[in-house]
Formats: structure tokens, sequence, C-alpha cells
């Protein structure tokens, strides 16, 4: 019990100290192309692999760039977040496009225009039971 609040603990640290290096740590021009979030952060139980889960908001060639410059730089954020955690051994670095984010923009899309044909059809929103 102790341990996994642990590891939560360890990766809202991670998902925090990389989402400040994607504002001024990284360099990289391919990440700084498209807008880079990080959406969520998996540690393994002991510590030792860290999957970053990061949503780029742009065309897919700018999701591929940030995905190349992010891999790229996965060596600098491992020693970053060894130096600002302060932690025994830093975890690998593994950055993951997350497409949950865009998916759900799709499917809102797809019931806005569900609605709109519904209305131009003329048919009730939702029918209310009594």
């Amino acid at each position: 019990m102790a341990q996994s609040r642990r590891v939560e603990r360890v990766a809202s640290l991670i998902r925090r100290e990389v989402s400040e290096l994607m504002i001024g740590g990284i360099k990289d021009d391919r990440v700084n192309q498209g807008m880079v979030s990080v959406t969520s952060v998996e540690v393994a139980g002991d510590l030792q692999h860290c999957k970053i889960f990061v949503s780029v908001y742009g065309s897919e060639e700018d999701r591929a760039q940030a995905m190349a410059g992010l891999g790229s730089a996965s060596a600098y954020v491992k020693g970053e977040l060894g130096r600002r955690l302060k932690m025994r051994r830093t975890p690998e670095v593994v950055f993951v496009l997350d497409r949950g984010i865009e998916k759900g923009t799709s499917v809102l899309g797809l019931l806005n225009r569900l609605e709109g044909e519904r209305q131009t059809k003329g048919e009730p929103a939702e029918a209310s039971e009594f």
C-alpha cells in the first residue's frame, strides 16, 4: 500500500517537472513547434521505468516532429529529473503520444454534427419521460 502511494507521488512529481521542462528546459525546436502538453505519467512499481504520455496539438507532421524531438531529449529529461528530484536511481524515460484528447474532440464533433442533423430534420432533441 505504501509502495503504490510512493509511486503515485513520484509520478505526479515527474509530471510537474517535465511540464516545466517543456516550457523552458528543452531547447529542441521540434518540440516547441507544436503545442505539447503532458497528459499523464505512469511509473513502474520498482521506479525504474517511466512512460510520459504527451498530447501534441497540430498536424500529423508536427506530431511526428515533436515526438522525434522528445525522443532525442529523453536523456536530457532523465538527467534533469535526477537533479531536480534527487532520487537514488532516476527512471528510464519514454515518451508516448496520447491520442485521447484528439479522439475525444472527434467524438464531440460527431455528436454535434448529429445534433445539427437532428434539428434540421425536426426531430425532438431528447424524449422526456414522466
